[in-house]
């Protein structure tokens, strides 16, 4: 097995100080620049109807709870700020993707709903996505992917309850 980049500067720091124990980094470390090259690869799918992954994660937390939510409600859903968030839902909006109403009884509240066109999207793009996801996937066999997934469930668990991003 050819060494991964993490397995490069491991050794450049234990070549430094043999003491370090690097054994966080070689987690760490990896699911960073898992996240980074996935990043960079920009989910084709998305890319070629205009999206963003934040912009369909809005999207697709509307549709997969099947009711309207408030901006709150979406910032919590998508991990993100309550500023982010507005500024997808422009957007979105301005493209006829979502409709916003505001609440009758409070008026600083709005209720966030797919558009028929945003329903059609996400329902076309969703198993186009995860065709791509499994694409990326493809070097892991079924075994190994079931492992990491679990892997990586026990790792966030952990960190929702230690770190507070918690959402129940």
């Amino acid at each position: 097995m050819t060494d991964d980049i993490v397995a490069l500067v491991v050794r450049q720091w234990q070549a430094v100080d043999p003491e370090l124990d690097t054994g966080p980094m070689e987690i760490i470390g990896r699911i960073n620049r898992c996240a980074a090259l996935l990043q960079q690869a920009e989910d084709a799918p998305l890319r070629s109807a205009g999206l963003t992954r934040p912009e369909f994660d809005l999207l697709g937390a509307v549709r997969r709870t099947a009711r309207e939510l408030t901006p709150g409600e979406l910032a919590r859903e998508t991990f993100s700020s309550g500023a982010a968030v507005t500024k997808r839902l422009r957007a979105l909006q301005e493209r006829g993707l979502v409709d916003r109403r505001g609440d009758e009884r409070d008026r600083r509240v709005a209720h966030v709903r797919l558009t028929g066109e945003g329903r059609a999207l996400v329902d076309r793009l969703l198993p186009q996505q995860l065709a791509y996801e499994r694409a990326v996937l493809s070097g892991l066999d079924d075994g190994a992917r079931g492992e990491l997934g679990s892997r990586l469930s026990e790792l966030l668990v952990q960190l929702e309850g230690r770190i507070g991003g918690a959402r129940r």
